[in-house]
């Protein structure tokens, strides 16, 4: 059959979608300097492919310019079509970076965290994911048996990442129904959420193949587990050597970290609702479920909002390379530029005000009275996203970080995703969801 090979030009928008458009293979030269058109309205369209009331109507032109860096090509050779995708950014046609490019957000951060603390950023994103296809298998968390059940869909991935360019770590059966993770290693600066999104997409990509179908949705069943992002990151100085650890700091925290956390501790009820952006993420964010509920620091305490994680060597300069803390408040609803940029806004605001390190919680927060946890500097995050979204556009500190009215456009966007789902019970909501991501 004749065949014009394709390339799909993408970005990661704050619907929490990968979306763009293809172009032939032979014109890559060509649009890797012109790009390809963009719609300004295109940011309204939510992940339920409705589109929220838009500012910017039928007006407007925009360019999609791929990043060769940022390519992917795929050949499962399995007699079926080579995959091919390209993350870019998203300019005005001058060039300049476009407001709501969550791509060129997460660069500008980078250069903020870089210009307050002198360190440049290491990260890794954790992902947790369901079949939606197949039968389940009681008794198997964690266990040989299920994993075998998708050896074959685990060795292809493995497969397939590594062909993307990913460095690839482990693939596990986890704990909840018919739910898997899978860890690739870290990247510096934006890379690793680029790497979040080819990691998303390869992953379905793989399911597809084999005749499977996945979800990364926050939750699929409120009685059940969730599916969170773990956000892993650590610093290096300008020469290159690590600079999140300090054998003499609080827990180990170097005076760039510690005030780096305190920030994002301090910024996290508000930052939330780009971290955690569907509805469906607040049945998640609750005590006792191995997520996030408080804005605390825990020492490898699994039911922190960022937690230090562990290492295994024993000799300074080997804990300093592995020593790294995680923000456990995130999920795949979320881009992963918006997300990594909150944080990174977040902490960067905590170096440049000289926050103090955060005291490190070893105690569940959910017995405390609200009293108690406020002598504690302790809030409960918000319970449901229209919360999450109000917490944001109140915070006059964090609104500034980003362009003018990116705010109230990201708030129009979430609100016009909320509306889709007004007459649906929970369960709807979560099978909603479940087919999006």
């Amino acid at each position: 059959m004749i065949n014009n090979p394709l390339i799909f030009a993408a970005t990661s928008d704050i619907a929490g979608k990968t979306r763009g458009k293809a172009f032939p293979l032979s014109d890559l030269e060509n649009r890797l300097e012109k790009g390809v058109g963009w719609t300004p309205t295109n940011v309204m369209i939510t992940c339920f492919d409705a589109i929220a009331d838009s500012p910017f109507g039928a007006l407007g032109d925009l360019l999609l310019l791929p990043d060769e860096s940022a390519g992917v090509t795929l050949d499962f050779e399995d007699g079926g079509p080579v995959e091919r995708f390209m993350l870019g950014d998203i300019t005005d046609l001058d060039g300049t970076p476009w407001a709501f490019c969550t791509r060129s957000l997460l660069k500008a951060a980078l250069e903020r965290l870089k210009a307050a603390g002198g360190v440049s950023l290491i990260s890794a994103f954790e992902h947790e994911f369901q079949f939606k296809t197949g039968g389940d298998q009681p008794g198997q968390a964690y266990g040989h048996g299920g994993f075998a059940t998708r050896r074959l869909f685990g060795e292809t991935l493995m497969a397939a990442l590594d062909q993307s360019g990913l460095g690839v770590d482990t693939f596990m059966k986890e704990y909840g129904a018919k739910q898997y993770e899978v860890t690739n290693d870290p990247a510096p600066d934006h890379r690793s959420a680029d790497q979040a999104v080819v990691l998303r997409e390869v992953t379905r990509l793989t399911a597809q193949r084999l005749g499977e179908d996945v979800t990364f949705t926050p939750i699929r069943d409120p009685a059940g587990v969730g599916n969170g992002v773990h956000i892993h990151m650590s610093f290096l100085d300008e020469s290159g050597t690590p600079a999140t650890y300090d054998e003499n700091g609080v827990a180990g925290m170097s005076t760039v970290t510690g005030s780096f956390i305190a920030g994002v501790l301090k910024y996290l009820d508000s930052i939330i609702a780009l971290t955690a952006p569907s509805d469906v993420s607040y049945l998640r964010l609750t005590p006792h479920r191995w997520s996030a509920a408080y804005n605390n620091l825990g020492f490898r305490d699994r039911e922190a909002s960022v937690r230090i994680c562990p290492v295994t060597a024993a000799d300074p300069s080997g804990i300093a390379r592995q020593y790294n803390f995680e923000y456990r408040a995130a999920d795949a609803a979320a881009s992963p530029h918006l997300a990594l940029a909150a944080i990174i806004h977040a902490g960067a605001q905590g170096i440049e005000d000289a926050l103090p390190a955060p005291h490190v919680t070893e105690e569940d927060l959910s017995v405390l009275s609200p009293e108690d946890l406020e002598k504690r500097g302790h809030v409960r995050l918000p319970g449901t996203l229209e919360d999450a979204l109000q917490r944001l556009e109140r915070n006059e500190t964090v609104c500034g970080w980003f362009p003018t009215d990116f705010t109230s456009v990201y708030v129009a966007h979430k609100r016009g995703e909320l509306a889709y789902l007004d007459d649906m019970d929970t369960a709807a909501r979560c099978a909603a969801y479940e087919a999006v991501f």
